[in-house]
């Protein structure tokens, strides 16, 4: 069944989650805490529909994610009972605006360009994806595998997420936890890889259905 988060979800996304883009990016030693920024509804679009390259920049940079949605609202989770309050998993695009997110030391701009980013196509139950650890993650761009990694190899793991996460703030049912890329970013290429105009990028995790998105330049 087609999914796409109500415009009142909060989107939390955990950065540097995995060793291979923590050390691409210069990240140094992990710390106890999650790495955290937010996206907007307004910043995705479903599955199969256009990711947009804005007019104020040409380094749109793709990051295939795990996506978890949140089912049963909690505040001060722990971990035992963490994926309990999971109603399903669903594949994320965290397109990224590389030159804005660089602008000063928050993430917050290049993160939530209208349309950079993308989630779906449908959320897969808890019960059906089972062991979100025992699951494999690549991501695609036109074609080729640019990221790949397991995803037991998460460095704060999602129990860890939703325990932290609401210590600070009660976790409601649409929430979206997005867990973090791994190595493989098109800025840290040599050369560098963007996303460009007719591109086709996707995030293919087994179990989930494959999340396939076209490129579009900004009209206008």
């Amino acid at each position: 069944m087609s999914w796409f988060p109500e415009p009142q979800a909060r989107i939390f996304c955990a950065a540097v989650n995995y060793a291979a883009h923590r050390d691409e990016m210069g990240r140094g030693e992990t710390g106890p805490h999650p790495v955290l920024f937010m996206r907007t509804p307004l910043s995705l679009v479903r599955a199969g529909e256009a990711i947009i390259l804005p007019r104020e920049s040409e380094r749109l940079d793709f990051e295939g994610e795990l996506a978890c949605v949140i089912g049963t609202a909690g505040r001060r989770i722990g971990r035992a009972a963490a994926l309990s309050h999971i109603i399903g998993w669903t594949p994320f695009m965290d397109g990224s605006v590389r030159d804005w997110q660089r602008h000063t030391s928050q993430f917050t701009p290049g993160k939530n360009f209208d349309r950079s980013g993308s989630i779906g196509p449908a959320l897969v139950s808890a019960a059906d994806f089972g062991d979100y650890r025992a699951h494999r993650l690549e991501t695609r761009l036109n074609g080729e595998v640019v990221q790949a990694t397991e995803i037991a190899l998460m460095l704060h793991d999602v129990e860890a997420l939703i325990a932290y996460i609401s210590t600070f703030t009660e976790l409601r049912p649409g929430d979206i936890i997005a867990t973090g890329t791994c190595g493989g970013v098109g800025e840290k290429r040599v050369p560098q890889l963007w996303m460009r105009d007719g591109d086709v990028v996707e995030v293919a995790i087994s179990g989930l259905p494959l999340l396939l998105n076209p490129i579009a330049a900004e009209q206008g």
